[in-house]
């Protein structure tokens, strides 16, 4: 390989690197366990496989857009971190591993972000409609939801019930792709046990890490106006509910061996969940805030994996 060649592919993967960056994609690969949980827990087995390919790039192709759309509604707010210089070098979280906001800190042009993010829209949204038409709807939905959690972020911390809502739209779809009439008992109970994780495990904790950055911006965000004693205490109660939750969707799912499965999800809540949020409780700081968000991240994933693993039994 000659000199020109090997600059020519550093250059395709520096970009490429900023266009996963904006997406998040690490954190996205992550939650497309989310959906395919949801919709293997509902159906109680794998659907035909196109389903299962299309529902794979249809989820990538959505939540690579909804992330990116956050840095696009974020993008003066993002710059003002980057001016006051809050943005720290080394943040250590799996939204971090590229870099972070490749937009406002000046290496990716917005013009490239826009024809990512719409080309990757469009395919989510083709995706959908094959499905099924009523997953196109919920994922403009999403969309909506995450601009309006971004346009509120400085002026309430209930805007952590929007993120809630937003991570709930992708296993929604899920079920609907698997099954145009699901039990809407079920519905409710998989948004519950989503939506609690999500606050619990997610956005709290993340924000607890951005405390001084959010402090300085003017954040309503639960850790800067409650403190850390009332924040802890939110997130063990919503983690606590996650784990409850998730064993009574489990009992009203489809899945077979309901009992080893029960045993092994209390087994992966704790390790992801409890345990990180119990050392939060104890020490109170932002290195522990993050332990709990990277590892609430992988929680989807293991319990995925988990569910398949059971199944084969």
């Amino acid at each position: 390989m000659n000199t020109t060649t090997a600059q020519t592919n550093q250059t395709v993967l520096t970009q490429l690197k900023l266009f996963l960056a904006l997406s998040r994609t690490p954190h996205g690969i992550l939650d497309m366990a989310t959906p395919a949980l949801a919709a293997l827990l509902w159906s109680g087995t794998f659907p035909p496989a196109y389903i299962v390919w299309l529902g794979i790039l249809t989820a990538f192709a959505g939540y690579t857009t909804v992330y990116a759309l956050n840095d696009f509604v974020d993008y003066r707010t993002d710059k003002k971190r980057f001016e006051k210089g809050l943005v720290p070098e080394n943040h250590d979280d799996i939204d971090s591993i590229f870099i972070r906001h490749p937009m406002a800190s000046g290496q990716l042009s917005m013009g490239r972000a826009l024809l990512w993010t719409f080309s990757w829209a469009f395919i989510a949204l083709l995706g959908a409609f094959l499905l099924n038409p009523l997953c196109m709807a919920i994922f403009f939905v999403a969309c909506l939801l995450e601009v309006i959690y971004c346009l509120v972020w400085r002026s309430g911390y209930l805007k952590v019930v929007v993120s809630g809502a937003v991570k709930t739209s992708g296993a929604i779809a899920a079920v609907y792709a698997v099954d145009p009439n699901p039990s809407h008992l079920f519905l409710v109970l998989i948004c519950l046990w989503l939506f609690f994780w999500e606050v619990g495990g997610q956005n709290i904790p993340n924000d607890w890490a951005d405390i001084e950055e959010d402090t300085v911006l003017k954040a309503s965000t639960v850790p800067v106006c409650f403190g850390a004693a009332f924040t802890v205490n939110v997130i063990l109660i919503c983690l606590v509910l996650t784990l409850c939750l998730g064993h009574v969707t489990i009992a009203f799912s489809q899945i077979p061996n309901l009992w080893v499965y029960t045993v092994v999800a209390a087994v992966v809540g704790i390790y992801f969940l409890l345990l990180p949020a119990l050392n939060l409780y104890t020490t109170r700081d932002r290195s522990a805030a993050l332990a709990l968000f990277n590892r609430a991240s992988y929680y989807p994933a293991a319990m995925l994996a988990s569910v398949i693993v059971v199944s084969m039994l």
